[in-house]
């Protein structure tokens, strides 16, 4: 009686089963089902089904019942059947994440590896990860931090803060601060310039040619940036560099300048340069807050966009990048803009420093 079953199959179910049999970018599992409903509906038999499509008889039966269950889109989808992998129970997940939290063995790793998991715990990597990313963790990840031990920590931030946000009327401040150690390092072999299909070449070893320090300080008003090159890291070269930005400052503006506490900076010398030129005022970060120094934004862009991947013959070409890099700046500049809110570090900090006093 099955060889002899005839579907109806209406004109716009007609034209979907013959658009997915058409379509080669469909499953093939699809087409099968597809091709058995057409030819049920042709009133060909099932051996005439089976010797067309090459299913079996009991596959055939299946999807013509459930063409007459659920239609077309019955055809497109498959049961569910139960994972033959029984589910873990909790008290096994429960010790995998115990276990991730904890430290591994003595001597293996500083941290647990999907692997090294998998065999700890007698359960499939597979299932490791699962655990992992429903619980949040991730052992090979590691956020890097340093707390401020300055005592002054939250006056010292108000400060600088309040020089960003408000500043003074009818005065200048900069972001003053030195990137030392640039390296002009040349590839010891052309590499290959990127093309479709393939990436940019360079040759992982280089040679060096000599190191320059930049002296850069960044306008908080209007964005622009003063920058000098020099040999060395001293507070001879400091002076020289304030000096340098004296001669360029209309006279009657007062100068506030935020730095960090490297020993140069609280120079005997600078201190009396300053006692000298009482227009200027020096405002120190606190300590381990370089990130608390704008201009600091403008070494991790020109080390990004211009030294990570540039070769230099010489230092004289490295110290020429550097210039035409802060020219290009300069074109057009965009004012600092501080939007954190100075509680909230000084909130954060304190717990941190409470975490740190629990631990220990």
């Amino acid at each position: 009686m099955r060889g002899n079953l005839s579907l109806l199959v209406g004109a716009a179910d007609r034209a979907r089963l013959a658009a997915i049999v058409a379509d080669r970018n469909r499953p093939q599992k699809h087409v099968w089902r597809a091709e058995v409903v057409l030819l049920t509906a042709d009133r060909h038999g099932t051996v005439e089904i089976m010797r067309r499509t090459g299913l079996s008889k009991p596959s055939v039966w299946r999807w013509q019942e459930r063409y007459l269950e659920a239609g077309v889109d019955g055809l497109l989808r498959d049961k569910t059947r139960p994972s033959r992998i029984p589910p873990l129970s909790p008290d096994k997940v429960a010790e995998v994440i115990r276990r991730t939290l904890d430290a591994p063995p003595p001597g293996e790793a500083t941290h647990w590896t999907v692997r090294a998991m998998a065999e700890a715990s007698g359960i499939s990597p597979a299932k490791v990860h699962e655990i992992w990313q429903e619980a949040g963790l991730a052992p090979h990840r590691v956020r890097r931090f340093k707390l401020s031990t300055d005592p002054a920590f939250a006056e010292k931030l108000e400060d600088v803060v309040g020089l960003y946000v408000d500043p003074p009327r009818h005065a200048i401040v900069l972001s003053l601060d030195e990137k030392s150690q640039v390296q002009a390092l040349d590839r010891t072999q052309p590499g290959l310039p990127m093309k479709p299909g393939r990436a940019g070449t360079m040759t992982h070893d280089y040679k060096r040619n000599g190191t320059t320090t930049l002296f850069a300080a960044l306008n908080v008003l209007d964005g622009t940036v003063v920058g000098r090159c020099m040999q060395r890291h001293r507070h001879q070269e400091l002076l020289r560099f304030l000096n340098a930005i004296e001669r360029q400052t209309p006279a009657g503006k007062v100068i506030h300048v935020i730095l960090d506490n490297y020993a140069a900076h609280k120079h005997p010398n600078v201190r009396k340069w300053l006692a000298r030129h009482p227009r200027w005022v020096f405002h120190f970060t606190p300590t381990s807050c370089s990130w608390l120094n704008a201009v600091e934004g403008f070494f991790a862009r020109l080390t990004r966009r211009r030294l990570k991947r540039g070769t230099f013959p010489s230092l004289v070409a490295l110290q020429e990048a550097i210039n035409r890099f802060i020219e290009h700046h300069n074109q057009a500049p965009k004012p600092f803009t501080w939007k954190a809110d100075p509680k909230a570090i000084i909130a954060a900090a304190k717990r941190g420093h409470q975490m740190l006093e629990t631990i220990h």
